[in-house]
């Protein structure tokens, strides 16, 4: 024989109901079956509600006993035909008129008793099973209809009754004995007290009626029909990536489910453990989908970590004081107290000082619990040997589970290395010696990004996922988003990296998409996403609260570089191009790189300096090498070296410039670059990354424009002006040219002075063959004395600083 249960989904409305009854004709063909449904979707919920209504004297009790009743009466209407409707139609009128009965009762009164309460909510699944039961009929006329009452025994504990099943298995064996039916169909969740009273098997009891009926009769096999593939990694809704289980222990599943996998109801496995009766997770609308198979001998895999499952709505209490040491019935008292005010525990953990104890338990009953405990404990507490319970509301608990973590080592550390280095705060460990769990507590607004950081860690391949914020997407910012669009298939095959896009703005507009933007068509999302602000920008970062996030400025903008900290503080990596942030005071900038070590968050600005050159990088593996820089030399403005380069006798200066801005080697106001400012803030950046404490104040600027042109505010003035310095340059160029030299911005930091400015540079230097939009800087060291460490190359233009940003994020991504 084979046992069958269909869940809440799976009867939801007509149409589900005859997938439903289609799997259990086709089934019914080759094996006897026992089939347990669960009531219609919500009407549980609803019933429980109405019963609470009545009982607050609220009349809309009647409102909800009429949606349910019409919720039935049209699924007669669609599964069962008009000629055979007349005895059902009897039969829900009658349970209804009882379901009036006791609610009117209830209203009367003021009142809902547990044993009221039970017949209540009882009712969901008496009414859908009788339903299901005349339509399977017309498809399997060997069927028959049982009221699980008759057969199921419990004590009285009213809500969640105990079963007995001495008297239960007997019941249901002898029925079975005397039984010709191909198929029985049983409501599930009620049952009947010894005198006749209904009960309930708990929130989820259609599973362990499923389980009851066959552990009674030896099933061959329980299958349990839901709306999912069967039990997955991770909950699917909110780890994407989450995939199916095929196998699993009875004792896994068991954990899995008591740490919030919903799709299986955690005592339903005890009856049919005992005599090792496999239970199968089916999905009603997926039915040729394997699904999960739970069984004494799974498959073996090569995954130690079979599933990360969750628990919501947490509180943390502790009780401590040194009045606990060394005195034995602590902990007794606690338990004790706890269980006489039938609050569960959930989350264990003691220090083994045994100065404090920790228990997890719902939020709800936190109050409750706090103030019965500190009632047990009144006398000690006011002898000051025992602090008042501390509670902790709002916390969440996410467990590892996997049968064979005991043969393997590191997992643990592997866990909370992955929650640190996404910022998510543990704040109690629990792991017994089976070592088939372990169980962290954290913030509950964490959990999303712990679930999909342990799921990516233990079940991607080491695929990490990286979640992009990107603010600005000119230029510069319109490369790089197609240089992830087109390396994102290479990304993820060969360095496995996950890249996605997940907000982009411009100085208009701001798109967000947790799911990712779609890069194909990313102008048109942005054009018509929501107007830009800085501010809600910046909280919907920190409420998406995803792994991995990494907010990528490719803006020149003052304002974007001072938000830096309230990224990296919330452990969101920052990578830019823009230089203001590092070249701004000496204190700012020390406190970007103390937030990014304190949140273990990085902070790459490669770019900042020589576009896509690894200056940085390389200096950076200097230091810490232990070398000392003594003397920096270089040219580092891209657009200055590609201006003097292309300045000439029959290219005036004025057009140059103009030239450069169009290639994109300047910044949007190209007097930045001009006057110096540009370079001076490079210099003193790597001046500062070389360990020098300095402020851009301290850097000579010999500036070259004339004083009318610096004093211009805006672009157009800007040019106009050089236009009518023509001569200026002019004789800047004659004077080169008399020298026999080239005119290169040199940068220098020598002997704890900087400087930058014009230097006409002879032949013989490494400077003079500069071309193009190419940067150069040679640094003198401890170990690189008389011969320098050269660096060359593109040192400007839109791809060569995309590229590097693109440099930068990877870093984050293999680290």
């Amino acid at each position: 024989m084979i046992v069958l249960k269909f869940g809440g989904t799976s009867v939801a409305n007509s149409e589900n109901i005859s997938k439903t009854i289609a799997i259990v004709t086709n089934k019914s063909k080759e094996d006897k079956l026992a089939v347990v449904v669960s009531a219609f979707s919500g009407v549980t919920d609803m019933l429980i509600l109405a019963g609470k209504t009545a009982s607050a004297k609220d009349k809309n009790y009647k409102d909800i006993v009429s949606q349910i009743e019409k919720k039935h009466k049209d699924a007669i209407d669609e599964l069962i035909p008009l000629s055979e409707q007349s005895n059902i139609i009897d039969t829900i009128n009658g349970n209804i008129n009882h379901l009036k009965t006791l609610l009117d009762g209830c209203y009367l009164l003021g009142e809902l008793s547990n044993r009221t309460a039970d017949i209540v909510a009882g009712f969901g699944e008496l009414l859908s099973s009788q339903i299901i039961a005349v339509a399977l009929k017309q498809k399997v006329s060997n069927s028959a209809f049982k009221d699980s009452r008759e057969l199921i025994k419990t004590d009285s504990n009213f809500g969640k009754a105990a079963v007995d099943f001495g008297v239960t298995n007997k019941l249901i064996a002898d029925y079975f004995k005397s039984s010709a039916n191909q198929v029985v169909l049983f409501p599930g969740f009620i049952a009947s007290s010894i005198d006749g009273n209904t009960t309930t098997l708990g929130r989820g009891g259609s599973d362990y009626t499923a389980a009851i009926i066959a552990a009674a009769v030896k099933a061959d096999i329980l299958e349990i029909w839901t709306d999912v593939n069967g039990m997955f990694t991770a909950n699917p809704r909110i780890v994407k990536q989450a995939q199916p289980i095929e196998t699993i222990s009875y004792q896994e599943a068991m954990e899995l489910s008591h740490f919030g996998a919903k799709v299986l109801y955690p005592p339903t496995i005890q009856p049919v453990l005992k005599d090792s009766i496999p239970i199968f997770i089916k999905n009603t609308f997926e039915p040729e989908v394997y699904g999960t198979l739970i069984s004494d001998n799974p498959n073996a895999t090569a995954n130690p970590i079979k599933g990360i499952s969750h628990i919501d709505n947490i509180a943390l209490l502790t009780l401590e004081g040194s009045g606990m040491i060394g005195v034995a019935g602590s902990s007794k008292r606690l338990f004790e107290t706890l269980s006489q005010n039938n609050i569960n525990v959930i989350f264990i953990t003691q220090a083994s000082s045994e100065h404090s104890i920790c228990i997890g338990i719902l939020n709800a009953d936190a109050d409750k619990a706090k103030a019965a405990i500190d009632k047990t404990f009144e006398i000690e507490i006011a002898q000051n040997r025992v602090d008042p319970t501390i509670v902790e509301k709002d916390l969440c608990i996410v467990a590892l589970v996997g049968e064979s973590m005991k043969n393997h080592q590191g997992i643990s550390g592997k866990m909370f290395s992955t929650l640190g280095k996404n910022n998510v705060n543990i704040r109690a460990i629990a792991q017994g010696a089976s070592e088939r769990n372990i169980s962290v507590v954290i913030n509950e607004k964490d959990v999303k990004k712990a679930l999909n950081t342990l799921h990516e860690r233990f079940f991607e391949d080491n695929t990490k996922q990286l979640n992009l914020f990107v603010m600005g997407v000119g230029n510069v910012g319109e490369k790089f988003i197609d240089q992830i669009a087109q390396q994102k298939k290479f990304l993820k095959e060969n360095l496995k990296i996950n890249l996605r896009v997940i907000a982009m703005a411009n100085s208009r507009t701001m798109v967000f998409d947790e799911d990712g933007i779609n890069l194909k068509d990313w102008k048109t999302v942005l054009a018509e996403g929501e107007k830009a602000n800085v501010e809600s920008f910046i909280a919907k970062v920190k409420d998406l609260n995803l792994r991995n996030s990494i907010f990528v400025d490719i803006t020149a903008n003052y304002d974007i570089a001072g938000i830096y900290d309230k990224f990296l503080s919330e452990n969101i990596a920052v990578v830019t191009c823009n230089k203001i942030a590092c070249s701004s005071e000496y204190d700012n900038y020390k406190n970007l790189k103390n937030l990014s070590r304190k949140y273990n968050a990085p902070f790459l600005f490669e770019t900042n300096v020589g576009a896509g050159l690894p200056i940085i990088d390389t200096l950076k593996h200097l230091i810490a090498s232990g070398d000392k820089v003594n003397k920096i030399q270089a040219v580092l403005s891209g657009s200055l070296n590609f201006i003097f380069n292309n300045f000439s006798d029959t290219y005036n200066f004025h057009d140059v410039v103009k030239e450069a801005g169009v290639q994109g080697f300047t910044e949007p106001d190209p007097k930045i670059d001009l006057s110096g400012v540009d370079v001076a803030r490079k210099i003193l950046i790597l001046i500062r990354e070389s360990g020098y404490k300095m402020d851009i104040e301290e850097i000579e600027n010999n500036c070259f424009l004339p004083k009318e042109c610096m004093d211009t505010t805006n672009n157009e003035d800007f040019f106009k002006s050089l236009t009518k310095h023509d001569d200026h340059f002019n004789k800047l160029l004659a004077e080169a040219k008399s020298k026999d030299s080239r005119i290169k911005f040199v940068a220098k930091f020598d002997n704890g002075k900087a400087s930058v400015g014009l230097q006409f540079i002879p032949k013989e230097s490494p400077f003079y063959n500069l071309e193009g939009k190419d940067n150069i800087v040679e640094f003198y060291t401890d170990r690189y004395v008389d011969q320098p460490l050269i660096i060359k190359g593109a040192g400007a233009g839109a791809a060569v600083t995309a590229s590097g940003i693109f440099a930068d994020v990877i870093r984050i991504g293999n680290v």
